[in-house]
């Protein structure tokens, strides 16, 4: 029975590792400010006391939680070129990051149903979308998020692991563990792919058909400015969802063959690393009522 994981991480020389890991060690820091930045804005402006940026809160809790997961074992493996981890560590890490990721995938859902009420149906929003409803939908997504991945994990961690005990990854994800799991493991992966499959592929129908409507009513807008004004409030949201589901389609959906793992490895970096910095510099840099409550928060509380 295996008890200990060797990450091997980037085959990489030390001194590139150092810097690696000062870079990485500066965007987890960034990633918390700016996570947490977010959470306390939409807290106490009474402005941002609205169900998008209510859902933007959970997004940015998902994004810490997946960051303070990986970062500091990628900085553990960059730091002594490879990290070594108990098994049930692993397991633990694998858990957490299957949490957030399909927790993020169906608070994204949420969130582009909740632009598809706010453009197409704006005169019902806020009977629709009323406080009680965000609540139901919040809980929904995590609930769902939780079950889909303790699923996983109980499924996973049941099988006998002999060795070997190397993952060439950065953290532990499902394919290189059950890599080194000596049973079969066809039935878990086919159990995985029934059980969370129809729930991630009906949240991305979702997203496709939400913003399909939206898109529809946005050029039946006669004026520019009007065009312009509605596809501003839901464009970031659209953003941040490319990038996540680009990526992880990159890295599980299209064939691995011909697929390097320095390739995989950086895509992962995307959705690990990179979405959970740049989800609230998109929502900023793009939101004229984030930027408004920055100030307003600057001279009430600073």
């Amino acid at each position: 029975m295996i008890t200990k994981i060797h990450l091997i991480g980037f085959k990489s020389s030390q001194n590139l590792n150092y810097v690696l890991f000062t870079i990485f060690l500066i965007v987890y820091f960034l990633t918390l400010c700016g996570n947490l930045l977010m959470l306390t804005l939409v807290t106490h402006v009474r402005d941002l006391h609205q169900p998008m940026y209510f859902f933007l809160t959970q997004l940015s809790i998902a994004d810490v939680l997946l960051t303070t997961d990986i970062v500091p074992s990628l900085l553990n493996v960059l730091l002594h070129k490879v990290g070594i981890n108990s098994f049930a560590a692993c397991i633990a890490q694998l858990f957490i990051f299957a949490f957030c990721e399909g927790s993020e995938c169906l608070l994204l859902t949420v969130m582009s149903y909740d632009r598809y009420l706010a453009i197409c149906n704006p005169l019902r929003y806020t009977t629709i979308m009323n406080h009680n409803m965000c609540l139901k939908l919040i809980v929904i997504s995590w609930l769902l998020g939780f079950s889909l991945s303790i699923v996983e994990i109980i499924s996973t961690s049941l099988l006998e692991y002999c060795g070997p005990n190397t993952i060439d990854h950065f953290f532990c994800d499902m394919p290189p563990v059950l890599e080194l799991s000596c049973s079969d493991t066809s039935g878990v992966q086919l159990e995985i792919i029934l059980i969370t499959g129809p729930v991630l592929l009906g949240a991305f129908i979702i997203i496709i058909m939400s913003y399909s409507y939206i898109i529809v009513v946005i050029l039946k807008i006669p004026s520019s400015t009007g065009r312009q004004k509605a596809f501003s409030t839901c464009s970031s949201h659209l953003t941040v969802v490319f990038i996540f589901c680009g990526t992880l389609f990159g890295v599980y959906i299209l064939p691995t063959k011909g697929k390097s793992l320095n390739m995989k490895k950086f895509l992962s970096l995307l959705y690990t690393v990179g979405t959970p910095l740049i989800n609230p510099v998109i929502y900023s840099l793009r939101n004229s009522h984030i930027i408004k409550a920055c100030r307003t928060f600057k001279s009430h509380f600073l």
